[in-house]
């Protein structure tokens, strides 16, 4: 608490419902690029680790962007899928996987959305699920690639879900919320090819990296941190 108040101290993770407001944006914004016969039949993959975006979505939903349903894309790490077939919340120890950001067993949000869903009375049984391990996680990025698409793993995996079930007469759209960049060495590994720097992570790449050691005390970042 002295921290926090006294240097503004915040959390940027999706815990913050600053920022699933800002993440509410995109998907009006990708809504608005479509036909108009597609936004009825609309249906979302969403990369889900913390299940910060897809709260984000359902609000989106909640505000009148017309989604007709939600895929709830996660890795190795299947709590929720699971919960959403069988019916017990049986959360396991936490996989590493290629598409780390999602590596979470115990997702925060998951209260956020099923509290949307029971005061917008939708019904959780029509939320779409899929596992995608990481030899299928690989395979979707080289599907990808042969169709003129660089993905990185979290994309890869929203894709997927979507490729394996979206229905006839209904229009999807995955998230890709990550740079494949970000993951320059495994994409490179799995895709045998060489992947450029955007100008903005290039222009950096040079820059002196500025870290401190510390011990596992929180005395020590304390005086770090105040000075």
């Amino acid at each position: 608490e002295e921290l926090k108040a006294t240097l503004g101290l915040n959390s940027a993770n999706s815990i913050n419902i600053s920022r699933l407001l800002a993440q509410i944006c995109y998907y009006f914004e990708a809504a608005a690029q479509l036909p108009q016969e597609a936004r009825n039949q609309l249906v979302i993959s969403v990369p889900s680790g913390n299940f910060g975006d897809l709260t984000a979505g359902l609000l989106a939903k909640s505000l009148g962007l017309p989604i007709k349903r939600f895929i709830a894309a996660t890795n190795a790490n299947d709590t929720v899928p699971r919960y959403l077939q069988g019916g017990e919340w049986a959360p396991k120890a936490t996989q590493a996987t290629l598409s780390n950001a999602m590596d979470v067993s115990q997702p925060n949000n998951w209260p956020r959305v099923e509290e949307l869903f029971r005061r917008k009375i939708w019904r959780l049984s029509e939320l779409g699920y899929a596992a995608v391990d990481d030899e299928t996680t690989k395979a979707a990025m080289r599907e990808l690639k042969a169709i003129g698409y660089i993905s990185e793993p979290h994309a890869a995996i929203a894709w997927r879900a979507l490729r394996d079930q979206l229905q006839p007469g209904e229009y999807g759209l995955f998230l890709g919320t990550a740079h494949p960049a970000k993951f320059k060495e495994s994409v490179e590994e799995i895709l045998q090819e060489t992947l450029p720097l955007p100008k903005e992570l290039a222009d950096r790449a040079d820059l002196p990296l500025l870290s401190h050691n510390l011990p596992a005390d929180f005395a020590a970042l304390r005086k770090l941190m105040m000075g």
